[in-house]
């Protein structure tokens, strides 16, 4: 008799997991992201960014730029308070179970570097996940890249969360929205 009640019940589950599968499929989101310096000294790493900084991540082409949202965060990260932002950019991007990995930069090029750069590497199953690896770079007077921070730190995001990671010197705020 169980097993018999278990059996009536299969239909109602799977048709349950299947109305719910739609919120976890593979679409179109926007992903934005603040990057900032916080209050204290620098932590430099222990070498500086390297040349192939990008490692074949895709730049992000303006047609898949979008408007920033997050604003009102941004204008909170200000020396007044502490913070300065460092990037501040949003666009487009599909997500699927594949790792899709962009490449962030902003600044003025100095010989193949720029004061920002460093990727991002989402995927997205019942939840995205995130793999941030972004260099602050300094230069000498002659444009050569002198030192760097670095943040290098993966996270599970939610849809829609914004979502903060944290380095002692740098910090990042995320978040990826469906559209």
């Amino acid at each position: 008799m169980r097993a018999f009640r278990t059996l009536a019940l299969l239909p109602l589950i799977l048709l349950s997991l299947l109305s719910t599968a739609p919120a976890f499929a593979a679409g179109l989101y926007q992903v934005e992201v603040i990057v900032f310096r916080q209050a204290g000294e620098p932590i430099p790493a222990s070498q500086p960014a390297p040349e192939d900084w990008s490692q074949g991540a895709q730049p992000i082409d303006a047609s898949r730029e979008r408007s920033t949202a997050l604003n009102s965060e941004a204008g909170k990260l200000n020396p007044a308070n502490g913070y300065q932002v460092l990037l501040h950019k949003a666009w487009s991007q599909n997500l699927d179970g594949n790792a899709s990995s962009v490449a962030l930069s902003t600044g003025n090029e100095q010989f193949g570097h720029f004061p920002v750069e460093g990727t991002l590497s989402l995927s997205q199953a019942r939840f995205i996940d995130l793999e941030a690896d972004l260099w602050v770079n300094q230069f000498d007077d002659s444009g050569l890249l002198s030192s760097s921070e670095r943040i290098k730190q993966g996270s599970r995001l939610k849809n829609g969360e914004l979502t903060y990671l944290d380095h002692g010197s740098l910090g990042l705020l995320i978040r990826v929205s469906p559209l």
